[in-house]
């Protein structure tokens, strides 16, 4: 009997969970109305970042340049000297895990330069966070380097920071046209030092 209860009990708190859910994400897709605008901070809390939802499926906006993003760690030797490690580049592990799997998980793919984007939109050029958004996005940007680095290069630091080269992209050849080649400008900004608690974020 007790089994049976927790079995139902289980499937009811499934159900609710995911009909929930539904709501909240409709909520965020569906067009500006009553119900969305009046829950609009539930609805954000909850979908935002990890479910996030657009159109871009069907209607692409394809992307005119790349961002190489590459971190770097600092930290105190035994005499007091602070040491400063040289750039590591997450973005070529993502695009090297990318080109060498048939099935590229989403995660590979995107994590890292929706966490870019995010932070593009939350932030100024001042790279100083106005909103409880801004701050949780550029803590998950901050996370996703330090996790990544715990695992290219272990080792104990105090801060990250990153830096962030945008690269243009060359249009493509019109029909009878040679290929055009992308302006030379490459653009590079670096963030400010982040702090890493011990445990890593």
């Amino acid at each position: 009997m007790p089994l049976r209860f927790g079995t139902g009990a289980a499937i009811v708190l499934c159900l609710a969970t995911a009909l929930i859910h539904l709501l909240l994400v409709f909520l965020h897709v569906a067009p500006p109305n009553v119900l969305s605008q009046r829950y609009s901070q539930q609805v954000n809390a909850w979908v935002l970042p990890l479910f996030e939802q657009n159109w871009r499926l069907f209607a692409p906006n394809p992307e005119s340049v790349n961002h190489q993003i590459s971190v770097r760690t600092r930290s105190t030797a035994a005499d007091g000297a602070t040491q400063v490690s040289a750039w590591f580049d997450l973005t070529a592990v993502d695009t090297s895990a990318v080109e060498h799997n048939v099935f590229p998980s989403h995660t590979t793919q995107n994590m890292l330069r929706r966490a870019w984007t995010s932070y593009q939109e939350t932030h100024g050029s001042d790279d100083q966070a106005h909103s409880e958004r801004a701050e949780m996005i550029q803590e998950y940007l901050r996370n996703i380097a330090v996790q990544r680095l715990a695992v290219q290069r272990p080792g104990d630091f105090e801060a990250v920071q990153l830096r962030v080269r945008t690269l243009p992209i060359a249009p493509p050849a019109a029909r009878g046209r040679p290929a055009t080649t992308a302006p030379d400008a490459v653009e590079t900004r670096h963030l400010p030092w982040w702090e890493v608690a011990p445990h890593g974020n």
